[in-house]
């Protein structure tokens, strides 16, 4: 049976170890530096003896507890004079003693004790020492540990450092903890009862529902005076940890620690898919925004074009009433005898003026129609620039580049998001991103006007440029019309086919004006849209990425959650 037990412990703790690969593999790829060493140690450590991890202030009486809770009857952790040069201490099981160095501030201890058979102690410095590296190591075994034994003062265990560095230990990592006064000799009966109840009563509020709370000395321990509390707090050990229960104790707690960890990464991959789920609504909202403004600036042209035919339309029906007019057969002949003695006009001359004249007040008139209606346009699309504009300052920051985890994404997300709005100043100032060769084509005098007002501001400048370029021309295709009448006709049914041809040039010319306006300005709003869309190229670029990355680290995220709570279940 026991062989059997042995088995089955060694198969759950090699399940466990591949768990933890895969943990350790999504912390590499995480990029979290400090949590892929905490689990590399706690992968390393699964073959280990239960630990114990004793930690306390200075000058609480650490060393001395463990020396006499070892009770080898010689000193093994010694207590350092110089907080300041004091060491963490790991104290495992071996045949003969010895003493390793393994780095300045961690030094392992071997000795052939058989209680570190099934256990292993490590010795801390002080929680409120002031050297550096100290509380760096000590948090590096906090995760591996399966009992932490916090030893206070017995005089005052009420120190904010002590139990500031509780709250990591039990808000962070759910460590089985047990507490020891240590130097009890040194206290009266008195402050042990209150103390006691003291910490017990801290340790409730901190979420320990019943809490073990051990006074002892360590000072009467090694002497051999009765009454020292070290025999109650051995009980404890025995009936809780030792006697064989340790190996699947120590299982048991990996696997906490485990699952404490991928729910860490969990809760830190929460933030960050809220924080991508932001930045795509951000973005789908840009991409929303422009399409509309799109659409509207677009029905302006529209209906800026349907006004311009209808004063096209206005001028070109009184026209073509004056040229039937003075086309009627009266009108010639009048024109024709008239023009013999006086200076008249000829049919023929005054045709070519009627022609000019219309192409004159077609362009003049519907150039003022142009005016007065594109600097409605021009307000549109400025206030689509600065709309976006607005978007992008007031993005959602969901993630920070404080985040425990994940600081480093929210560092580049909020180096891109600066980018993007420092590219974005960059375009609506430049006069360039709003000018179009198609546009202005014809008026190259009209660059040093158009940089003095400086990018989106200049906007109505350029847009009004289309105004001063001819609108129509319609009097090319009426003079050839007039010419090869006269030159290659009689009057005869003349009048009919400068009628007709007059008509063809008009509706040519009316077709004409529609197509270049919508062309033009509709080309424009187009060409405008792609210029802004292309300062998101980069933000897009990290969406993408994020994407990808996020389904890689969720999915394994959850085969580690499913697996450890599958050996959970089976433990």
């Amino acid at each position: 049976m026991s062989n059997l037990i042995d088995a089955g412990l060694q198969a759950d703790r090699a399940r466990l170890e591949e768990i933890i690969k895969r943990l350790h593999e999504l912390t590499i790829r995480i990029g979290h530096d400090e949590l892929a060493t905490t689990v590399s140690d706690l992968r390393n450590r699964i073959f280990e003896p239960f630990m114990f991890v004793i930690v306390g202030e200075v000058k609480a009486g650490k060393s001395s507890f463990v020396n006499a809770l070892l009770a080898t009857g010689e000193e093994i952790a010694k207590a350092a004079p110089q907080p300041m040069t004091d060491t963490i201490q790991q104290i495992i099981y071996g045949e003969e003693r010895r003493e390793i160095t393994v780095n300045p501030y961690l030094k392992k201890i071997f000795l052939p004790v058989e209680i570190l058979r099934e256990i292993a102690i490590v010795d801390t410095p002080g929680t409120n020492t002031i050297v550096e590296h100290h509380q760096e190591i000590t948090e590096q075994f906090i995760p591996a540990s399966d009992l932490i034994v916090f030893v206070f003062e017995a005089k005052n265990p009420y120190r904010q450092s002590a139990w500031d560095f509780f709250k990591y230990i039990h808000g962070d990592w759910r460590k089985k903890t047990i507490f020891v006064l240590q130097q009890k000799d040194l206290a009266t009966e008195n402050e042990l009862a209150v103390n006691t109840e003291g910490v017990a009563e801290k340790a409730r509020k901190e979420g320990i529902e019943k809490p073990n709370v051990f006074t002892v000395s360590a000072r009467e321990e090694q002497l051999g005076m009765e009454g020292s509390g070290f025999a109650e707090l051995r009980e404890y050990i025995a009936g809780n940890i030792t006697g064989g229960r340790a190996p699947r104790l120590k299982l048991n707690n990996s696997i906490l620690t485990a699952q404490t960890i991928n729910r860490r990464i969990a809760d830190g991959l929460e933030v960050r898919r809220r924080q991508y789920e932001a930045d795509n609504l951000f973005r789908a909202d840009i991409e929303e925004t422009l399409n509309s403004e799109v659409s509207q600036s677009n029905k302006q042209v529209d209906l800026m074009v349907e006004n311009l035919l209808h004063t096209y339309d206005n001028i070109t029906r009184e026209k073509q009433e004056e040229l039937r007019s003075g086309l009627s057969m009266f009108g010639l002949i009048k024109r024709s005898v008239v023009s013999k003695f006086g200076s008249t006009p000829n049919a023929k001359a005054w045709l070519e003026g009627v022609a000019k004249d219309l192409e004159t007040d077609l362009n003049d008139k519907l150039r003022g129609r142009l005016n007065e209606q594109v600097v409605d346009l021009a307000e549109r699309i400025q206030q689509m620039v600065k709309t976006i504009d607005l978007k992008i300052r007031n993005s959602e920051t969901i993630l920070r580049n404080d985040h425990d985890l994940f600081s480093s994404i929210a560092e580049r997300r909020e180096n891109i998001l600066r980018d993007l709005q420092d590219a974005f100043n960059r375009f609506v100032g430049k006069t360039e991103n709003f000018t179009d060769d198609s546009l202005l084509s014809g008026r190259e005098n009209l660059a040093p006007n158009l940089a003095a007002g400086g990018g989106v501001a200049a906007l109505g400048v350029i847009l009004m440029a289309l105004s001063s370029l001819p609108l129509v021309d319609v009097t090319g295709g009426i003079l050839t019309t007039v010419g090869v009448i006269f030159t290659g006709f009689s009057t005869r049914g003349m009048r009919k086919r400068v009628t007709e041809g007059f008509d063809k040039e008009v509706a040519a010319g009316r077709v004409q004006l529609a197509r270049d306006l919508e062309d033009r300005l509709k080309s424009y709003i187009t060409t405008l849209r792609k210029r802004i869309e292309a300062n998101f190229g980069r933000f897009d670029e990290m969406l993408e990425r994020e994407e990808k990355n996020l389904l890689i680290l969720e999915g394994t995220h959850r085969e580690v959650d499913e697996q450890l709570d599958a050996l959970t279940t089976e433990a």
